[in-house]
């Protein structure tokens, strides 16, 4: 099943104020700073999301994991020390990754695929070998017809899982690079415990806005690039998906075993509908006009990570290296940075986030808020002195952030 809206979509504006001042919360522990260099080891490491498997019987053993694009998924006890680091297949770029049950599901760029990783329990209480790659060596590509349209990479980008309410299918919805596109698939155990996807349905998004003045606006781009999504959290309990479209704001969907129901956009960054246009010589947007203030109040593009805890929406401003919680109708009730303290790194221009209400044990006692650190300072230094860019990922008390 497929739904494409109108390319004209008419959106009102969502304004707010922030119901509360309170203190930025500080990371209690972050993880190594990995290096996106050919040198580094792994080699070409940028950290860009976490997910978090929470321990059946032993809390305090559960683990995050983190995607590290070319330089694999790695996993992390709750000290934020690596337990493991798993290589991509060749030509992968590991983007996204979500936990549903014993399996992480993983987006590879690279190869436009849905990898899968069972967890070990046992491995993860022992602090050692956690996980086990049983993705389907058949699986098709996500959204690409053959393998030299792979090669073109509009390909599997951001990610997230979860299950369907009624029948217990484990869902999997992903956004196509440089594209509008949401595909949802299902989990599909194949012969010796490989695990591969089903298509279920895709829904594309409007890359054209109809504005109250009534011009239409478009995201500014590359030429052959459409305004694309990346941080994305499913609400199965509710068959809502949130869906981050980087210029342009958070998108609820409803979702169930069919497929896709009617976008709603619920917030816009502080810069849509504001006239740009693609400079080729810095290859960068510039401004092209006044601002007619049609955005919202609350994201700076990029809208990034999503993730829910106890109704809540939490959405990552990577423009302005904050974060913006919503009630789950979408109303924005307060923002909030990640500041340095406790020997920790402030957190700057996040990607992704991970959230688990639950009980960790004495560190994390009221559940745990995971985010991507994209400028992990100090950076670190090259063979010839260069500084080279340094990512991590920092964990913080949830009751600190998410109130």
């Amino acid at each position: 099943m497929r739904i494409a809206l109108v390319p004209l979509l008419a959106v009102s504006l969502l304004t707010g104020a922030p119901a509360e001042a309170s203190t930025d919360p500080s990371p209690v522990a972050q993880t190594r700073a990995f290096v996106d260099d050919v040198g580094a080891a792994p080699a070409n490491a940028d950290a860009d999301d976490p997910a978090i498997w929470v321990h059946p019987k032993n809390p305090s053993a559960s683990v995050v994991l983190g995607t590290l694009k070319e330089g694999g998924l790695a996993a992390f006890d709750l000290k934020a020390r690596q337990l493991q680091q798993l290589d991509v297949p060749a030509g992968g770029r590991f983007n996204n990754v979500d936990v549903v049950g014993d399996l992480a599901v993983v987006s590879d760029r690279g190869r436009d695929r849905v990898r899968v990783y069972r967890i070990d329990p046992a491995g993860a209480a022992a602090g050692s070998r956690v996980l086990r790659d049983v993705t389907d060596p058949a699986a098709a590509p996500v959204f690409s017809a053959s393998e030299s349209e792979v090669d073109e990479q509009r390909t599997a980008y951001g990610l997230t899982a979860g299950r369907d309410p009624r029948t217990g299918a484990r869902w999997v919805a992903v956004t196509r690079r440089h594209e509008t596109r949401v595909a949802l698939l299902r989990l599909v155990d194949k012969p010796g415990g490989t695990v591969g996807t089903a298509p279920i349905g895709t829904v594309d998004l409007p890359s054209e806005f109809r504005l109250p003045n009534g011009t239409t606006w478009s995201p500014c781009g590359e030429p052959d690039e459409r305004p694309q999504l990346e941080g994305s959290v499913l609400d199965a309990e509710h068959g809502v998906l949130y869906t981050a479209q980087e210029d342009v704001g958070i998108w609820r969907i409803p979702v169930n075993g069919a497929g896709f129901g009617r976008p709603e956009l619920i917030d816009k960054v502080r810069s849509f509908g504001a006239p740009q246009r693609f400079d080729e010589a810095t290859e960068e947007c510039v401004a092209d006009g006044p601002d007619p203030g049609f955005g919202g109040k609350w994201l700076t593009a990029d809208a990034e990570g999503l993730a829910l805890a106890d109704g809540k929406l939490l959405a990552s401003s990577q423009g302005d290296s904050r974060f913006v919680v919503y009630d789950r109708a979408g109303t924005p009730r307060r923002d909030f940075r990640i500041v340095a303290g406790r020997g920790t790194d402030s957190v700057e221009h996040s990607d992704g986030a991970a959230i688990t209400t639950r009980p960790l044990g004495p560190l994390f006692p009221h559940g745990l808020l995971v985010v991507h650190d994209g400028e992990r300072r100090p950076a670190a230094t090259g063979p010839s002195g260069q500084e080279l860019a340094t990512t991590g990922f920092a964990f913080v008390r949830l009751e600190t952030a998410v109130r």
